[in-house]
């Protein structure tokens, strides 16, 4: 690959303009922090979360005009030139995103001959139109009778009757998938129709659904599955879909969180709404209230030129956030018992969840610990927030306290048995709940990955457990599991350079020396995609494409994944360190944060992302503070 390099200030320069960009950057992250000892950055994702909010609220009844502007005001902000929408920032339109943000749109009373819109039916009917569709967005469109039920996918809610051993079971499905599914199956069984006050024939093309696959293949046969499916639904014993929707009810009011939500995320949360609301749960009803009230905590309002707009997060991940600062804070060198590390691990302590959640149903002799993403979300502690979480502890006053044995222990018994770790669930692995039809958005199981595994081996090995079977049997998995090229994927952040970030320095922590071929070959990774300024990016297409691994432009917190990897295998004198470190420095604002409009995080690989808006800042920090840490005073 052919670059043009950037000049290096010299070794002395570069240190001490890094000490003065790093302690900028640590005051910037300080002055962040809430009184409470937390940080949360926003988490920014794709227009489906606005779109499906005026949906919700049109279909229950309770929109609001001067709401509905606001959102409309943001939603338009983000169309492309061709008239679509994309699902991460520099992407292309994605047809089903542009569905909904034009039906939104539409509710807002923006008139279909307006010329944005023309431009976004134009789009969708170019690729296919809402026949096209994912199932997701053809249910929303069902809701309102601008798609046929009957062509809907069978999701049937006796689902919540089977036992955790049978297959599709709603145990197989990943939590997130699990709670939404469960309310999706409500609706479909109970096919409601409301209206929107317009009908959307310009989105429509004519086109008749693609043939079935072949039974030659797994997907063949489950799709003659959902069409038997569907012919049950039609002689379904009245007793056995009552007890189903009953169960399926409680379900549902069982996992409600204290903030309302369900799972701290926006998908479960607006089907479960609608799902309870279906089988007669009033507006009034606690639960329901909740749930709407609930929504404001996820609103953002900014006022611009234009007008207040209004956005959503999807998630919020103070959690992860507050562990990640703490870390790049103890990182650049502030005290561990600064007033705000011991804030923070006091904040941190108090959020362990101690009650057993769905993770028990295949670790039931596993004593509850752990931690989750969100503010609230006691009944799905993860594995990653959860190692996190312990090695940052460790950076605080709170170092010896007896959460972390708690937590450590836990961490061991999620253990899958192929070694590895998912993020939420032990072995949810059962790929072939992925190919049935209605799972044709997003990852629906919870398979071990490099990146929670690296983190969790990182955890096990600060803890003193870096000989352990359970370690050891981590540390086999992420050397299975490295891509022919040398690099790793990244499940929940971008991508193959998150990979590389994320188990290089785990690795290394486990006791495998630089110079094994596994890190060798990583590392020849990293140099060989290194971008000419310096830094390090890589384009969301990498998850379909793999001609763009390791490509992309460069970002903050994509840079420092990388030199966290080479610092930690004694490569941050390097050139390519010293580089990126340039580039770090050079591209830092005055107020010691960087510009990051990329998304580098990831929801479901290849059609969710997600812009962490601190990532930019507490990885820089981490990466910065580490070589400057270990760099050696002839160096100075």
């Amino acid at each position: 690959m052919t670059q043009v390099l950037t000049q290096v200030p010299a070794v002395d320069e570069l240190y001490d303009r890094a000490r003065a960009g790093l302690d900028r950057a640590a005051a910037h992250l300080l002055g962040l922090q809430d009184a409470a000892g937390w940080w949360k950055g926003e988490l920014e994702t794709n227009v489906t979360m606005e779109a499906e909010d005026l949906l919700l609220r049109r279909f229950l009844g309770i929109c609001d005009e001067q709401l509905t502007a606001q959102t409309a005001r943001w939603i338009r902000s983000r169309q492309l030139d061709d008239g679509a929408w994309a699902t991460f920032h520099g992407g292309p339109g994605d047809l089903s995103t542009t569905i909904e943000a034009y039906a939104a749109l539409r509710l807002a009373g923006d008139a279909p001959d307006a010329p944005h819109m023309a431009a976004a039916s134009a789009f969708v009917r170019d690729h296919g139109g809402v026949e096209r569709s994912r199932v997701f967005t053809r249910i929303w469109l069902a809701l309102f009778g601008e798609w046929p039920w009957h062509q809907v996918p069978a999701i049937p809610p006796e689902l919540v009757l089977l036992p955790a051993w049978m297959p599709f079971n709603v145990y197989d499905f990943a939590c997130w998938a699990r709670q939404t599914i469960v309310p999706l199956a409500v609706v479909r069984a109970t096919r409601p129709v409301r209206s929107l006050g317009f009908s959307l024939p310009e989105l429509r093309t004519g086109l008749r659904p693609p043939p079935p696959p072949p039974l030659s293949r797994r997907a063949g046969w489950l799709h003659r599955l959902d069409l038997a499916v569907r012919g049950y639904e039609r002689v379904a014993a009245r007793s056995v879909r009552r007890h189903a929707l009953r169960r399926a009810a409680e379900w549902i009011v069982a996992r409600q969180e204290a903030d309302g939500s369900w799972g701290g995320i926006q998908p479960p949360w607006v089907y479960s709404l609608i799902a309870l609301h279906l089988l007669g749960y009033p507006l009034t009803h606690p639960v329901l209230r909740a749930g709407i009230e609930g929504l404001e905590r996820f609103t953002v309002r900014e006022r611009t030129p234009d007008g207040t707009i209004r956005r959503l997060e999807a998630c919020q991940s103070p959690v992860w956030d507050t562990a990640l600062a703490v870390t790049a804070l103890a990182d650049a060198g502030v005290p561990d018992d600064h007033p705000a590390l011991a804030r923070a691990g006091s904040w941190l302590v108090g959020e362990e969840i101690t009650t057993r959640g769905d993770w028990a149903v295949r670790r039931a002799g596993v004593p509850p610990s752990g931690w989750a993403f969100e503010f609230d979300n006691d009944g799905y502690p993860d594995t990653d927030d959860t190692a996190e979480v312990i090695l940052a502890l460790r950076r605080t006053p709170l170092r010896d306290h007896a959460v972390l044995d708690r937590a450590t222990r836990w961490l061991a018994g999620m253990q899958s048995r192929d070694g590895g770790w998912g993020a939420f669930d032990a072995d949810n692995d059962r790929a072939l709940v992925a190919e049935l039809p209605f799972c044709d958005f997003g990852e629906v199981i919870d398979p071990p990955s490099a990146d929670v595994t690296a983190h969790i081996v990182e955890a096990l090995c600060a803890q003193g457990l870096a000989g352990s079977a359970v370690t050891r049997g981590g540390v086999r998995w992420l050397v299975r599991a490295q891509e022919p090229d040398g690099s790793w994927f990244g499940r929940w952040g971008a991508n193959h350079v998150y990979g590389v970030g994320c188990v290089v320095p785990a690795l290394v922590a486990a006791g495998i020396r630089p110079q094994h071929p596994t890190i060798r070959r990583a590392l020849d990774w990293l140099l060989l995609h290194q971008n000419g300024d310096g830094g390090w990016g890589e384009d969301l297409r990498s998850y379909d494409t793999e001609a763009m691994r390791g490509r992309g432009a460069s970002t903050a917190s994509q840079t420092a994944w990388a030199l966290l990897a080479l610092h930690a295998a004694g490569q941050h004198r390097a050139p390519a360190a010293r580089r990126a470190v340039a580039w770090l420095l050079r591209t830092q604002r005055p107020d010691g944060t960087w510009d990051e409009p990329q998304y580098t995080g990831t929801g479901f690989p290849g059609d969710f992302y997600i812009n962490y808006h601190l990532y930019r800042l507490v990885f820089p920090i981490s990466a910065l503070g580490r070589v400057l840490r270990d760099a050696p005073q002839e160096d100075r």
